[in-house]
């Protein structure tokens, strides 16, 4: 099989590029990255069992037909992914996130290849405690720029799907937590992992401290694309990728298991998004998936990787 990963040295792609192979022997990979993270470990130590190709290319500006042709799926994972950020980059979010997955769906369109493009459970901003995929559209009040150019990019990606024919997966991937060499480290759980291992205090809005908010395991995130791959699960639709609901407790607590020392400031500033809710993946669950990952886990292993630079202990 050919997969193709845009985006491919980041936090999920680091992971997920090691992962087809295994999942599916002797597939090939050609990932694309224009290294603007310079996350070049992410292409070091490539397991065997696959064919790699890397390609140095910005997916805003090269030709992708003939990097996409051919291809069993496109995985669309290239984006700034820094929600907070975005509204003082909300010009070069919408160029590039926005720009981006328009270059990748029209490409697929043109030599046929399936996509599976990443979405984010951010698009939610729900009075209601719980949401699904089935919500009202009342409940998609996005709360950050990036959000709002995630939500213009699933309406596009279904309006290609109804209109040219293109098949396609949206993937709105809870927030991300797990070890990969391209981990990012600006969202809470890696973040708070970093943090407490270097003996520093965590600051957490006082007023957030006990909404809930979705999590994913990366472990969770790319088995759900493989799953989509072997299921042949390209009809257009929205799909929650959840491993579980957690408050900012949840997390603080977590790591406290592992990091008794660890201190907690809490701050009163007005913050980004002061809704909570939980999101369901029904629709990926009844379709079969099985959640296999956890937020225990995953802040041990976080925590592990990272005892080592502070002497072991923390």
């Amino acid at each position: 099989m050919r997969f193709v990963v845009t985006g491919g040295l980041g936090h999920i792609g680091s992971r997920l590029i090691r992962f087809l192979p295994q999942r599916f022997p002797g597939a090939e990979v050609v990932v694309l990255d224009n290294m603007a993270t310079q996350r070049y470990p992410s292409l070091f130590n490539l397991p065997d069992g696959g064919r790699y190709r890397f390609i140095e290319a910005d997916a805003t500006t090269v030709d992708l037909r003939p990097v996409l042709e051919g291809a069993h799926a496109v995985v669309n994972l290239a984006a700034i992914t820094d929600a907070a950020g975005s509204f003082a980059n909300r010009e070069k979010v919408e160029r590039d996130n926005y720009g981006i997955t328009e270059r990748v769906a029209l490409a697929c369109v043109e030599v046929g290849a399936p996509l599976i493009t990443a979405s984010s459970t951010s698009v939610y901003g729900t009075q209601k405690s719980r949401v699904d995929e089935d919500c009202d559209a009342s409940d998609l009040k996005p709360q950050s720029p990036y959000a709002e150019t995630k939500l213009r990019e699933e309406a596009l990606v279904a309006g290609l799907a109804a209109d040219k024919g293109l098949r396609a997966t949206i993937f709105r991937y809870g927030t991300i937590f797990g070890v990969s060499p391209g981990m990012r480290f600006h969202t809470a759980v890696n973040k708070f992992c970093w943090q407490a291992v270097l003996g520093q205090k965590l600051t957490v809005w006082r007023t957030a401290y006990d909404q809930m908010r979705p999590y994913l395991d990366l472990g969770d995130a790319v088995e759900a694309i493989a799953f989509a791959v072997e299921r042949d699960m390209f009809d257009a639709r929205v799909y929650n990728v959840v491993t579980s609901n957690h408050t900012v407790r949840d997390v603080v607590e977590g790591i406290r298991a592992h990091v008794p020392s660890l201190e907690v400031t809490f701050v009163d500033e007005r913050i980004m998004n002061q809704l909570s809710y939980e999101v369901d993946n029904t629709r990926l669950l009844a379709a079969g998936f099985v959640v296999k990952g956890s937020l225990r886990q995953g802040l041990a292993d976080t925590i592990a990787l990272l005892r080592n630079m502070n002497g072991g202990t923390a």
